[in-house]
């Protein structure tokens, strides 16, 4: 019995002594592979002429596959259907493309493959491979380069379309918004330049587009887009500048929601600052509503009490633009809006900022007496209360000082909404930090090109606006008590005095007013 655990012991040993030893013999695998696949040859060839066919074969010295092809494939002239491509979910030493347009006599095709072809193991790309073909007897040759940037934020978008419409008898202002263009790039994910290649003589419209839908046409309401006034003639040695904006949308309704037991919500396009909603059904007298606007949404509500019906007909009007719709918005099984009440802070108490309640249904009322604010729980502090109706909210005004604690409490009753609901008892307990924790920025605009009056915003490294001031000459900006973190300077210049940044317009041939980003600050 001994002799055979003795025997267990050695064979165990052994095992553990093997496996130590092929530990320490483990092959490292040599240096890490970065060689992007070459390119063998290309069946038809590249550049070839009087192309007939509509297969394509791409021949590498290793093993590819495709990844993200759909983004970073880009045809010019753009095809109307969308090329079969192989090998999809493995790899081979080919790349096969097939088309399945009727390709137009006497034009030389584009096409580049962006970042799409990486190798098997490592996923190095063969960056920006192109394949150029001509269905007539030579490649167009000309070459237009330039610069995408946004108007308004530090960065422009990625995978932007640059387009190019040839001016003949059939192009109007409008054709961008029917018709895919004669020649397209894109920046794709890493670069704003942009270089339109093997192009043809003649006269041309440019134009960007962050094109949401990639159909290659411009869609108002979802795309941004950037424009060239005059016409662009090739040849050409001019690089230009596309300054990317977001129209404000044509105006128009949607059709209207039943989305809950006591709402229905309108939401439009555009301006709509001048619309009116009317039902034109006949609803009982017994039943009260009121229409708000939804915060921080082109939205409007119409809010009722609750009554049995199976529809209403309304109309809506815009008094500026003089333009009327009319829409039934039927009756169906849905929930009830009840009040609730947010703060628009919790935790720590910001300097410089307002403590505000925001409801969810329309505010009609407050008790000011039933709210009261107290430091370290026990001093109660003087305070106003205010019932904004515009925007559905309850602001507080008091005495804001570092180190502190503050308890604001509500009891019950303290607000009251449109269908006659009210708080239950509520605290929020809030706390601030010392002088010493934040920190203060002075900003001097110097140099002939300001211009006044001037708004100048403090925004985060997304771009959004923290602090806002506007001078009407020059001045020293100062925004005291911010937060620790990376900041940017805006100076937008308010010609018009509308206190404002005002974007472009397309069809109005407007480009977007004028703004800088300045350096960043931390």
């Amino acid at each position: 019995m001994f002799r055979k655990i003795l025997g267990y012991i050695f064979v165990s040993l052994s095992i553990v002594a093997f496996y130590q030893c092929a530990r320490k013999g483990t092959p490292t695998g040599g240096p890490k592979d970065i060689t992007p696949p070459v390119l063998l040859r290309a069946e038809p060839e590249n550049m070839s002429i009087n192309f007939k066919g509509n297969k394509i074969r791409l021949y590498f010295d290793e093993l590819v596959k495709l990844e993200k092809v759909q983004e970073q494939l880009i045809v010019s002239p753009p095809l109307k259907y969308q090329p079969m491509l192989s090998p999809q979910g493995g790899a081979n030493k080919f790349v096969e493309l097939v088309i399945k347009d009727t390709l137009k006599e006497n034009t030389t095709y584009t096409i580049n493959f962006g970042q799409s072809i990486v190798d098997n193991n490592e996923g190095n790309p063969n960056s920006f491979l192109t394949y150029v073909f001509s269905t007539g007897d030579y490649i167009d040759s000309l070459q237009l380069q330039g610069v995408v940037k946004d108007a308004f934020n530090k960065e422009a978008d990625d995978f932007i379309s640059v387009m190019l419409y040839s001016i003949d008898s059939t192009y109007t202002d409008s054709t961008i918004y029917r018709k895919p263009p004669n020649y397209i790039t894109n920046t794709l994910d890493s670069t704003i330049v942009f270089n339109l290649k093997n192009l043809k003589e003649g006269t041309y419209a440019l134009f960007a587009i962050k094109d949401q839908a990639k159909n290659n046409v411009f869609d108002q309401n979802t795309d941004k887009i950037g424009f060239i006034k005059d016409t662009v003639h090739l040849p050409t040695d001019s690089i230009y500048l596309l300054n990317l904006f977001k129209e404000v949308p044509d105006y128009v309704v949607a059709v209207p929601s039943f989305v809950a037991k006591n709402r229905i919500s309108f939401g439009y396009y555009g301006d709509g600052q001048d619309i009116s909603i009317d039902p034109i059904s006949n609803i009982p007298d017994s039943v009260n509503t009121t229409i708000l606007k939804e915060r921080d949404k082109d939205t409007l509500n119409f809010w009722f009490t609750p009554y049995d019906m199976d529809s209403i007909l309304f109309t809506v009007t815009n008094e500026n633009l003089k333009l009327i719709d009319t829409f039934k918005v039927k009756s169906r099984k849905v929930g009830i809006d009840s009040l609730r009440l947010s703060p628009s802070q919790t935790g720590t108490l910001n300097f410089n900022e307002r403590f505000s309640l925001y409801a969810n249904t329309p505010l009609s009322s407050i008790d000011s007496i039933k709210f009261s604010i107290f430091k370290q729980d026990t001093l109660q502090l003087a305070h106003i209360v205010k019932l904004d109706t515009l925007k559905n909210k309850v602001d507080f005004e008091f005495k804001v000082e570092p180190n502190e604690k503050y308890k604001i409490r509500m009891l019950p009753g303290a607000v009251e909404d449109f269908f006659d609901a009210t708080n239950d008892s509520i605290i929020f307990n809030l706390n601030t930090k010392s002088f010493a924790d934040y920190g203060n920025l002075t900003v001097t605009l110097n140099g002939n090109s300001i211009e006044y009056p001037v708004i100048v915003e403090l925004t985060n490294e997304k771009g959004e606006v923290q602090r806002t001031q506007t001078a009407m000459e020059s001045k020293n900006f100062e925004f005291n008590h911010i937060n620790p973190g990376k900041y940017l300077i805006r100076a937008i210049f308010d010609k018009n005095n509308n206190g404002k940044w005002d974007t472009g317009n397309y069809l109005k041939r407007i480009q977007p007013r004028k703004s800088f980003l300045l350096s960043q600050y931390h």
